[in-house]
């Protein structure tokens, strides 16, 4: 029988080695397995520091969304462009005599359809949504997802590493018209593992098992593996805590991410309120114009009549039209304001700005907080989590500076390498290993500092950085201070205000009461004037509710105080019990209009 070519002889003996190192590169799994060990550690790792900040911190509950599937779009060089000339497009003109008033009407009563059908959503579902779907939330939750990715990669270099690599090589040579080919299969495991204040520990086992070579003078097959351990320790640069920079910052900086994360969810809360109360605050003014307009048509009605009695003349009649037509046109206004500000309101929670949506009063009952500047500005310097982010940021600078002292320091390296292969008088070694021809070495690497110019310069912009660091604490911490007790003054302000704006409202119907009473000696200017002081002080007395929530939900955030539930509504404190009927603000006009 013909004998094979040792070529395919030792590729079969090769075979198992290069099996064997593919089970090693594919044991990490499938790419889908993967990633979701990934985001299952992720969200692991921002539950733990979360809760570290407290019970009432919430970490993101999102579900990571899979990769995208491939466009042809993607790999386009030159995507088009949809830009045409002015002469291809068309401007529609209007008619100059169009019935504008018609016009109006149809998108009140449009309006009215899209309120028929609307899904109606008070403050808590305004904040559930908005969490729930908000892109200022969902970016707010990435940036802290990535932080914990950062900290897992980093975590994975300081955990031990495995690399495998394997090489195939096929050679040949012509000797006197004969070729001689040589088949040479090399696999490498290694493992390496960072130490705590310095260097790098690694172990390797170089297997050259399917190598064949055919030797001119022996012709003959070798086969060999070595086990080989080798360590780096800096002993002066790059030793100590210096070596553990990058996992320090990366677990501090996942701290600091969570920080921001669970300050941003409260001062989102403020936020979507204060829009929202904004709403409600123009659908006040709507129903008041609305007031208004009825009692000017009822005004216009019996003016009229006094005209065609003789009673008044008639540029007196036209003057209360007039004003009729006035208020009806800011009633228009109004709306088309109302109908703009909602559909930005409901871009920002994330929804469509086609979905039909209305926004019905809610009544807060927050407490007015009875808490001196003082006290106030001891809270904020106590509880705000940002202050805290920059205290620890500012230890962060002061560390950069040791750090950068420490590379001014001279170089020194101790190395130390073992080595134990298999027995160089066999040509197949194996595994088996001889100690007779094992091998070590060891070596210190003294470095002077003779060129050290960079890291000075990089010392000097340490300092100066961490000058800039204290400066901006101090700042940060100065203003916060400052808007600690601004908080509760415009808490006063808002209440003596809104006081106010009642006394106004009582003072002024009673007023109109009587020029109603009067009606036969006053002149309708007078009547005119008191209707824009009614409307005027409704509107003033709804701004001020306005003001005062917002004055008491920014005095929560700004003292730090301010807490949200997991579904992104308020977490009412001690002491904010459900305020008695008696002691609650009054509230705006309800808006009796679809719009």
């Amino acid at each position: 029988m013909k004998p094979r070519p040792r070529v395919e002889r030792s590729f079969k003996r090769c075979l198992p080695v290069v099996l064997a190192a593919g089970m090693v590169v594919g044991s990490g799994g499938g790419c889908s397995s993967g990633m979701e060990a990934i985001d299952n550690r992720t969200r692991s790792l921002m539950r733990e520091r979360s809760l570290a900040l407290g019970k009432d911190a919430t970490p993101p509950a999102r579900v990571l969304q899979a990769e995208h599937a491939a466009r042809e779009s993607m790999y386009e060089r030159r995507p088009p462009t949809l830009n045409p000339d002015a002469a291809s497009l068309m401007f529609a003109r209007a008619k100059a005599d169009r019935d504008v008033a018609s016009l109006l009407d149809a998108y009140s009563t449009a309006s009215e359809e899209y309120a028929e059908s609307a899904t109606r959503l008070d403050l808590f579902g305004v904040w559930r949504t908005a969490q729930q779907m908000g892109r200022e939330y969902l970016a707010q939750e990435e940036d802290y997802i990535f932080a914990a990715i950062r900290l897992l990669i980093e975590r994975h270099r300081w955990s031990p590493r495995l690399f495998n690599d394997t090489s195939v090589n096929l050679s040949g040579r012509g000797d006197d018209g004969a070729w001689r080919s040589a088949l040479n299969v090399i696999n490498e495991l290694r493992a390496t593992q960072r130490l705590p204040f310095g260097g790098e520990i690694e172990a390797r086992w170089l297997v050259e098992a399917t190598r064949q070579l055919r030797d001119v003078a022996t012709d003959r097959y070798v086969q060999s593996s070595e086990l080989a351990i080798s360590a780096t320790i800096p002993l002066l640069r790059n030793a100590g805590r210096y070596a553990q920079e990058d996992i320090i910052q990366a677990e501090r900086n996942l701290v600091y991410a969570a920080r921001d994360f669970e300050q941003f969810r409260r001062a989102y809360l403020v936020e979507i309120a204060r829009d929202y109360f904004a709403l409600l605050q123009s659908q006040a003014q709507i129903a008041n114009q609305l007031r208004q307009i009825e009692s000017q048509e009822r005004f216009l009605e019996s003016t009229a009549e006094k005209v065609a009695a003789g009673r008044l003349r008639g540029f007196q009649e036209r003057l209360v039209r007039t004003q009729l037509a006035r208020s009806r046109s800011s009633l228009e206004n109004l709306r088309e304001q109302y109908r703009l500000q909602r559909s930005r309101f409901k871009i920002r929670m994330g929804l469509s700005p086609d979905m039909p949506v209305e926004f019905d009063p809610f009544e807060l009952d927050l407490p007015v907080p009875d808490v001196s500047e003082l006290h106030a500005s001891e809270l904020a310097l106590l509880y705000r989590l940002d202050l805290q982010n920059r205290r620890d940021q500012l230890a962060d600078a002061h560390r950069a500076v040791r750090n950068a002292r420490n590379q001014l320091l001279p170089d020194l390296n101790l190395r130390a390498t073992g080595a134990l292969p298999t027995d160089e008088d066999r040509s197949e070694g194996g595994l088996r290993f001889d100690g007779d021809d094992a091998r070590y070495s060891l070596g210190v690497t003294f470095g002077l500092p003779l060129d050290r110019e960079i890291e000075r310069l990089n010392l000097r912009q340490s300092l100066i950085r961490l000058g800039q660091q204290e400066r901006q604490y101090e700042q940060f911490r100065d203003t916060l201070l400052v808007e600690a007790r601004q908080s509760v003054r415009s808490v006063a302000l808002a209440q003596y205000q809104l006081q106010l704006a009642e006394a106004q409202i009582r003072d002024t119907e009673l007023r109109l009461e009587e020029q109603r009473i009067n009606e036969d000696i006053i002149d309708p200017q007078q009547r005119i004037d008191t209707e824009n002081d009614l409307l005027e002080a409704r509107n003033a007395r709804d701004q001020s509710i306005t003001d005062l929530r917002n004055a008491i939900l920014n005095y929560l955030l700004v003292t730090g105080q301010l807490r949200v539930e997991p579904d992104g509504t308020i977490k009412r404190l001690p002491g904010m019990t459900v305020l008695d009927a008696e002691e609650r603000p009054p509230q705006s006009s309800e808006n009796g209009e679809g719009d």
